[in-house]
């Protein structure tokens, strides 16, 4: 290990020596970042192998985090900045006339996640490393992430995100810890003294082989760091089952499909689940990562040569959403057919094993599989499933019985169809939602019975952000202020953030704050320019909504006032408005098509708006293709506005609406998610907030009352915008172009209420622009924002789940 800049930097010339065959002069920056990367870890495993030493010594209790997404982002320079090496590493390199920016920019983003749900898994990692406790990831090592976005004449084309194409320098292979997965079969049943025994039959067997990434916590004053691993697991043929499916002469062609099918299972994150095999796809994903994730817990497990009464007491299995539900299943089988446990006594071990986070509200996103589909694809755990639902029943029943309808609505099994949520939440000690809005939906309305069965299980955990990625790393120039201005224990206690209250009207600091702002409008600004040709306006307010593209987040909402801006230019020309840059980021879901007509009609609108001499220096709109977690880090610590504006009560927590806080960006938003939370610590002197409440939307839902088109009708405004979706002009070429989201609004009654809430939105808006117009005010909103933002930490969100769900404690040095 190297302990100042002249080590780092003979150490990194004689590696590239060594490594590289070359002299530095010759070396390109992808040769740097290989180099540099492969340094770091093996300098890292060293701390790696320390912690994993301790923890078998210890026999801490440790928790595992299932998830079938984990958006990590590029690693390099976090890890530089957790192990306390960023900056002699930077400084280093620039005396070699070698920028660490640009070292950066050749990692590719790991293709492991999606959304929100993803990038929380990593932030939660961070979190669990940098607090010492110990906490791994189990995930699946996808060959091709979602996919690549390109904007192609305005619509969205979806590539391959070969992001394993150069290899990933993180990862270690573990094909000594391989495990065996089993599909498909017959179960045979056979009684022995008077006990039935279940074995699998004529199964198709995978390898599930482990690529192990270190998950390297900060360092802060420490002499040294914690380090956990995310395991994520690739599937690879059994030869001996490749062999068996040759049968003979002439199958040569039946042993390819077997390869190609083993392949198939972590090939792509999310396959495409509009027809039966895709849907059978991500089925067979979700049990390779459940089954052997599992295999490998209980693996660890067995070294402490413990009884597995004791399972609960050691481990803590944490699943993120529904996709790793069938865990709970999976661990009654292991239990009861190859640990000889009775029903009654392995479900009690399940039950204080297991913990779930539910992040959605949204009736189509809570899973549901077909009953026949889970039977032919893991037989036996069918078997299991179908016994949890019949004694979970039975409970019910008996419970209520004067009320079939509540046992039927509850049933994990029910028409054919099998509910994960509700296996998740038979199974599991802990339920908790992502915000305190949500966690009362949740109770009182969308899990209301099971809130009555259960409601000690219930409970709120707040989302978080992980700020040495999204502030330390991401902005810093704003963390040097911050240092500099109060000290560095914000760093490892970031709710002392607030402290920085003191300074927000102080015209000396908040010129600091605003000429960071600045550098970083004109980073983004030139990127932007070098990618799009255009130049941007770094005077103008940057208004920022990015987030994955659905009709509840109501980026449609966004792009209508837009519109309404652009016409109310044209209509008076001379109209004295701040200048406003409009930035949206997002990926819209293969075969949604509303959501891919919107990105479409966005791009439509940047066109004509970034073209009309009249609008241009007033008005610019871009649409920032691939979205993604680098990306990110150039667009949060620039914008001024941070648009969280889903339909209240669609929104479980958001992330997004955090990140973009802590680097001082005023939220205009509804009610929703985390929103609330910020809202109550911010209120209207730093927030803008518009639109309905959530039990206003909830009783149009519940009652109607609500006409789009009457709304349509009385705003001359409204009507304009909406019709110009369909007629030719500025923004539609034709009638039929932008129809769907005409139908949407009007036809399909505007199921988000985006027009209902137009006139709020837009009332923001001018508020805002008032808002802006003195930047002695704005900047103190701006420094209230970033110093609240400390409580949305991902590290408070930790000690949460640690304390009150997991019951962990930091890992003692």
């Amino acid at each position: 290990m190297f302990t100042n800049k002249e080590e780092f930097k003979q150490i990194f010339q004689n590696n590239v020596v060594s490594k590289l065959g070359k002299p530095l002069n010759e070396v390109s920056s992808e040769d740097v970042y290989t180099i540099l990367s492969r340094m770091m870890r093996e300098f890292a495993g060293r701390e790696w192998a320390s912690t994993n030493q301790e923890l078998r010594q210890d026999a801490e209790k440790q928790v595992y985090y299932l998830s079938l997404e984990f958006l990590i982002g590029r690693l390099l320079g976090n890890n530089l900045l957790n192990m306390g090496m960023l900056e002699m590493v930077k400084s280093g390199l620039d005396d070699l006339g070698i920028s660490l920016e640009e070292i950066e920019e050749q990692e590719a983003d790991a293709g492991l996640g999606n959304g929100g749900l993803g990038r929380l898994a990593a932030c939660f990692l961070d979190s669990l490393a940098s607090l010492g406790y110990a906490g791994h990831g189990c995930g699946i090592r996808y060959r091709y992430g979602l996919f690549e976005q390109k904007i192609v004449d305005g619509n969205q084309v979806e590539l391959p995100d070969d992001w394993l194409q150069k290899g990933f320098e993180w990862e270690v292979r573990r094909a000594d810890r391989k495990i065996e997965v089993r599909f498909g079969g017959y179960v045979e049943t056979r009684e022995a003294d008077g006990e039935l025994y279940f074995s699998l039959r004529d199964y198709e067997a995978v390898w599930a082989i482990p690529y192990d990434v270190p998950v390297i916590g900060y360092r802060g004053n420490q002499p040294d760091y914690h380090v956990n691993t995310l395991r994520l697991w690739s599937a690879e043929p059994v030869p001996e089952m490749a062999n068996r499916n040759l049968g003979g002469a002439g199958n040569y062609y039946s042993y390819l499909n077997y390869n190609r099918s083993v392949e198939s299972i972590s090939e792509f994150l999310y396959p495409d689940d509009s027809h039966y095999e895709g849907r059978l796809l991500r089925l067979k994903q979700q049990y390779f990562l459940c089954s052997a994730g599992l295999q490998s817990i209980l693996r660890t497990y067995d070294k402490l040569n413990l009884s597995y009464d004791q399972l609960p007491d050691k481990i803590a299995i944490h699943i993120n959403d529904t996709h790793p539900t069938l865990v709970i299943p999976e661990l009654m089988r292991i239990l009861v057919d190859e640990k000889g446990y009775g029903w009654d006594k392995a479900w009690n071990i399940v039950c204080r094993t297991v913990s779930y986070t539910n992040h959605t509200i949204l009736s189509e996103a809570l899973e549901k599989w077909p009953a026949q589909m889970i039977r032919d694809l893991i037989p036996r755990v069918y078997m299991v499933i179908d016994e949890i639902n019949k004694r979970f029943c039975k409970v019910l029943m008996e419970k209520y019985p004067d009320d079939p309808e509540r046992v039927a609505h509850m049933a994990i099994i029910f028409d054919d169809q099998v509910k994960m949520a509700h296996l998740a939440i038979a199974g599991s000690y802990s339920i908790n939602g992502v915000a305190a809005l949500h966690t009362d939906i949740l109770k009182e309305r969308e899990m209301r019975n099971f809130y009555e069965l259960y409601p000690e299980r219930f409970n709120n955990k707040t989302n978080g952000i992980t700020h040495r990625r999204w502030l330390m790393h991401a902005n810093p120039e704003l963390n040097d202020l911050i240092t500099e201005s109060i000290g560095s224990r914000w760093k490892t206690h970031p709710k002392e953030l607030v402290s920085i209250l003191k300074y927000s009207e102080d015209a000396a600091f908040q010129s600091k704050i605003a000429a960071i702002k600045k550098h970083n409008k004109q980073r983004l600004a030139q990127y932007i320019e070098q990618k799009y040709g255009t130049p941007v306006n770094t005077d103008s307010i940057f208004d920022v909504q990015i987030k994955r593209l659905h009709a509840y987040k109501r980026q449609l909402l966004n792009i209508l006032h837009v519109m309404y801006l652009y016409n109310q230019i044209k209509s008076m020309p001379s109209l004295n408005m701040v200048p406003r840059t409009f930035i949206f980021g997002a990926k819209a879901a293969p075969g949604y098509y509303l959501a891919k007509n919107t990105i479409k009609l966005i791009n439509r609108v940047a066109s004509v708006v970034n073209n009309d001499p009249d609008v241009k220096d007033k008005l610019n709109v871009f649409f920032l293709e691939n979205y993604s977690v680098s990306l990110a880090e150039k667009i949060i610590p620039a914008a001024d506005i941070s648009e969280q504006i889903s339909t209240a009560s669609k929104e479980a927590s958001g992330t997004g609406n955090m990140k973009l806080m802590m680097n001082g960006a005023l939220t205009i938003g509804t009610m929703d998610g985390a929103n609330v939370e910020m809202y109550e610590m911010l209120g209207d002197d730093n927030m803008f907030i518009f639109g309905l409440n959530a039990d206003e939307v909830m009783d149009y839902y519940q009652h109607g009352g609500y006409s789009a088109r009457d709304v349509y009708n009385s705003d001359p405004r409204i009507k304009e915008v909406v019709d110009q979706l369909i007629t030719p002009g500025p923004f539609a070429s034709n009638t039929y172009e932008f129809a769907s989201l005409y139908q949407s609004l009007i036809d399909g009654n505007d199921e988000y209420f985006m027009l209902k809430d137009f006139d709020s939105y837009a009332e923001s808006h001018v508020q805002i622009e008032a808002a802006y117009r003195n930047q002695q005010v704005w900047l103190k909103k701006s420094i209230h924002n970033i110093a609240h933002s400390g409580k949305f930490s991902s590290d408070r969100t930790i000690q949460q789940y640690a304390s009150e769900i997991w019951k962990i404690h930091p890992v003692q040095g």
